[in-house]
C-alpha cells in the first residue's frame, strides 16, 4: 500500500525466464507492492515454472506484442496505482519508491534512462539508443509543447487508475511502440505528469528488439510516424477531456 492506495506492478514477459523470479521477489521486498501481475506473452518454455510460488499472479495474452501485454495487464490489475516495469533486471525495484513519491502530486510518472550517472556499466544504452530516445522525446516535447521529456522508450512508469480510465479506450498500439502512444494520450488528455530519472542496469539475456540493429531502427521509425500521426490528428479533431 502507498498512503492507503493499492499498488500493482505489471511485468510483461517474453524472454525473461532467467531473471523473472528474482525481479518479482525484489518488487515484493520493497514493502509497498500489493500485487505483481505477470503477463505471459507467449513466453519461452519454463517461464511459468519460474513465476510459480513467487506470490505473483500470471495471466496469458496470446496477441503478440508489448502493447498487447500491457493492455491486458491494465484490464487485470486491481490497484489504485499501477506501475509498469520489466522482468529482465534492467530496472531497480527500489525506484518504485521514487515513482510513488511523485505520484502524490502527479497522475502519471515516466522514467527516463538517459541520465548519464544513472546508467550502470554494461547496460544496453549506447550512443545510438540514448540519443535516439532523446531525439524522439524532444520531438514530442516540441510538437506538443510539453514539460521536459528525455526518453520516449523507458518502460518503467506509473499511472493512477483515475488517469488510466481517461485514456484506456483510446489505445490502438499492440506492438513495441505502445510506450510513446501512452505518453501522447497522457499529454493530449491533459493528465498531470512528470518525468524522473531511474536506474538502468545490465539486462539478463538479450533483448528481442534492442539487441538487433534492424529492429531497433524499425521501432524508431514507427515511433516517429506515430508521433506525427497523433500531432496531425490532434490538429484536426482531438478534443481533450477535462483534468
Amino acid at each position: 500500500m502507498w498512503k492507503n492506495k493499492r499498488v500493482s506492478v505489471i511485468l510483461p514477459t517474453y524472454n525473461e525466464k532467467d531473471s523473472i523470479r528474482r525481479v518479482i521477489g525484489e518488487f515484493f521486498s520493497v514493502g509497498v507492492v500489493d500485487e505483481v501481475l505477470v503477463v505471459n506473452n507467449n513466453a519461452v518454455q519454463g517461464t511459468s515454472e519460474q513465476v510459480a510460488g513467487t506470490g505473483a499472479r500470471e495471466v496469458f495474452e496470446p496477441r503478440q506484442g508489448y502493447g498487447a501485454a500491457i493492455r491486458r495487464g491494465f484490464r487485470e490489475v486491481s490497484g489504485d496505482i499501477i506501475v509498469l516495469s520489466e522482468p529482465d533486471g534492467t530496472f531497480s525495484a527500489h525506484d518504485i519508491l521514487k515513482l510513488l513519491a511523485y505520484s502524490d502530486d502527479f497522475n502519471a510518472v515516466f522514467g527516463t534512462r538517459t541520465t548519464t550517472v544513472m546508467i550502470w556499466k554494461g547496460a544496453n544504452m549506447g550512443p545510438f539508443l540514448k540519443w535516439g530516445n532523446y531525439f524522439v522525446a524532444k520531438m514530442i516535447e516540441l510538437l506538443f509543447n510539453t514539460t521536459i521529456l528525455t526518453d520516449v522508450g523507458c518502460t518503467m512508469r506509473l499511472i493512477k487508475r483515475t488517469a488510466l480510465e481517461k485514456i484506456e479506450n483510446q489505445f490502438t498500439v499492440d506492438r513495441e511502440h505502445f510506450g510513446p502512444e501512452m505518453m501522447l494520450l497522457v499529454i493530449l488528455n491533459r493528465v498531470k505528469y512528470i518525468e524522473i530519472p531511474v536506474n538502468y542496469l545490465p539486462r539478463v539475456g538479450r533483448s528481442s528488439v534492442t539487441g538487433h540493429w534492424g529492429r531497433t531502427i524499425k521501432l524508431a521509425l514507427r515511433m516517429v510516424f506515430l508521433i506525427w500521426r497523433y500531432r496531425i490528428k490532434s490538429w484536426l479533431e482531438f478534443r481533450p477531456k477535462g483534468r
